[in-house]
């Protein structure tokens, strides 16, 4: 009896969701038409500032690191009003808080002056967003498309009680492609955390400017995602209106903000885009390798030698004396245990940075963290945890290539060898390496490698606890102080016990 119970209580849960997805279903992606990319600009200010760079370092990319958050987003916008011909854009979240609104505002006004905007977003990432997009669409230099888009609009999450295996993958990439001519590659989304602002806590982030090669690989790989069976023409999810404009309107209530008298002086200040139009900005010309996941990787498994993990592994080769890796969630699973300490056991110095359980954003990652911190300290690796609030005595300088202070870790970020460095969207986690598109740059380059070699080498006093074992129970040490403590930084008794049922869970694949 009980059996039959449950066989028709499936039977009918089964027929709820076939209901639902018929109800909710998406639109056919066939017959739409699949722009490309426009080709280079040859004229405005970045052609005519990179034409000639170009022509000297053929074959190579010119890459600078954008390191402080407001800059970052300053080059954003500077690029965006600079653009003559074309501005691709790829992200995982952009909100709809002041910074997200101004950069839309910047791909508004390009647009208006003839530029074609293409915009791919994560749908995971875009709440608050629908009129916005529908207002885009309107416009006719301006296409968005939407990967993976929920069925529902209004209470999305709910779309996961019957669509949960698509839905649970998303798109993670990062890209702002200008002209065809630079690029901004790394790990920051759009939205107030991650340029310096906001009430929410601020993220330590990490990205590139790239100009040269590369960018036309970029390119590339932007219309690989554009056309594929996961991106969906967001006019088709949230219609169109050309009857209102809320990105003004929201622009108009932010003049009120303090915030914005301040982003204003920044993009007065910040000199990169500047710099890089006059010809005077140092980037480094060498030879880098993008590096991308399948998009057909959102629509279910893909080959192994087409995930972005086994393409990194292969070409990062032979690791001969030293990792030093920064992932904001670090869930290194049983194969990344392993691969450790197979590099201790080699004699190659294995050193990590991720959040403490005080910083991270996540918890239930951390537990995942958590679960393998004693195997990774019993075979030789090094860990730190970023601190919630830096002491006074960490210097700005001696945060190097993880940016300015922040409260929560949000670098992806390796440097092997002394000899190359990744920037990029991938965490050393199940969700990156399997469930979610990524996407990153491996670059030739022993300053910027050896600059993140350096942040450890110098202990990041003030600014991380480190992790060890005093016999078999976990330590923390204040590198500043001396002082240690047995107490996890930011535990509390709930936290706790949320760690303890997480750890047990059969979820580790969704982490």
């Amino acid at each position: 009896m009980i059996l039959k119970k449950l066989v028709s209580a499936v039977a009918l849960t089964g027929s709820a969701i076939v209901i639902a997805r018929s109800v909710f279903k998406l639109p056919k992606t066939q017959g739409r038409v699949n722009t490309i990319a426009l080709p280079k600009a040859m004229s405005g200010p970045l052609a005519e500032a990179l034409i000639d760079l170009e022509a000297e370092h053929k074959g190579l990319t010119g890459v600078t690191p954008l390191q402080n958050s407001a800059d970052a987003f300053a080059v954003r916008i500077l690029l965006a009003d600079a653009a003559v011909t074309s501005i691709d854009a790829q992200y995982y979240m952009w909100h709809a808080d002041m910074t997200g609104t101004l950069l839309l505002g910047a791909l508004v006004r390009a647009a208006d002056r003839g530029v074609r905007v293409r915009l791919l977003l994560d749908d995971n990432g875009t709440n608050g967003l629908d009129a916005d997009m529908a207002a885009l669409v309107a416009h006719p230099n301006i296409e968005v498309r939407l990967y993976n888009p929920f069925n529902l609009r209004t209470l999305k999450t709910l779309s996961y009680a019957f669509d949960f295996f698509r839905l649970n993958r998303r798109m993670h990439n990062k890209s702002f492609t200008v002209d065809g001519r630079a690029t901004i590659l790394g790990g920051r989304n759009v939205g107030d955390e991650y340029f310096g602002t906001g009430s929410t806590p601020l993220f330590v982030d990490l990205d590139v400017l790239a100009a040269g090669t590369i960018v036309a690989e970029v390119v590339a790989d932007f219309d690989r995602y554009w056309a594929s069976l996961s991106s969906y023409p967001a006019q088709a999810i949230v219609g169109v209106n050309k009857d209102t404009d809320p990105i003004g309107e929201r622009l108009a209530n932010f003049r009120a903000d303090p915030q914005m008298g301040k982003y204003k002086a920044i993009l007065e200040d910040s000199n990169t885009v500047s710099a890089l139009i006059k010809g005077e900005l140092n980037l480094e010309w060498t030879t880098t390798l993008l590096v991308s996941d399948d998009p057909a990787k959102g629509q279910g498994a893909v080959p192994k030698e087409d995930l972005l993990v086994h393409r990194l592994k292969e070409a990062v080769g032979d690791i001969q004396t030293r990792f030093d890796g920064i992932s904001a969630y670090l869930v290194p699973g049983t194969t990344g245990v392993k691969t450790f300490a197979d590099l201790q056991a080699r004699g190659v110095t294995v050193r990590m940075l991720t959040n403490s359980m005080e910083a991270t954003d996540v918890l239930p990652v951390h537990a995942g963290y958590a679960k393998y911190r004693k195997k990774m300290l019993k075979s030789g690796v090094t860990l730190f945890e970023l601190r919630e609030k830096v002491a006074p005595c960490a210097a700005a300088s001696r945060l190097g290539l993880l940016g300015s202070t922040g409260a929560s870790l949000h670098t992806k970020t390796f440097a092997v060898d002394g000899q190359r460095i990744f920037v990029g969207s991938f965490n050393f986690d199940p969700r990156s390496t399997k469930l979610n598109t990524e996407l990153g740059l491996l670059i030739d380059s022993e300053q910027m490698a050896q600059q993140l070699h350096t942040v450890f080498d110098e202990g990041m006093v003030g600014l991380t606890w480190r992790v060890k074992l005093s016999g078999n129970k976990l330590v923390w040490i204040d590198a500043n102080t001396g002082l240690i403590t047995t107490s996890e930084p930011g535990s509390s008794v709930m936290r706790s016990f949320i760690l303890a049922v997480v750890k047990r869970l059969p979820v580790e694949w969704l982490l």
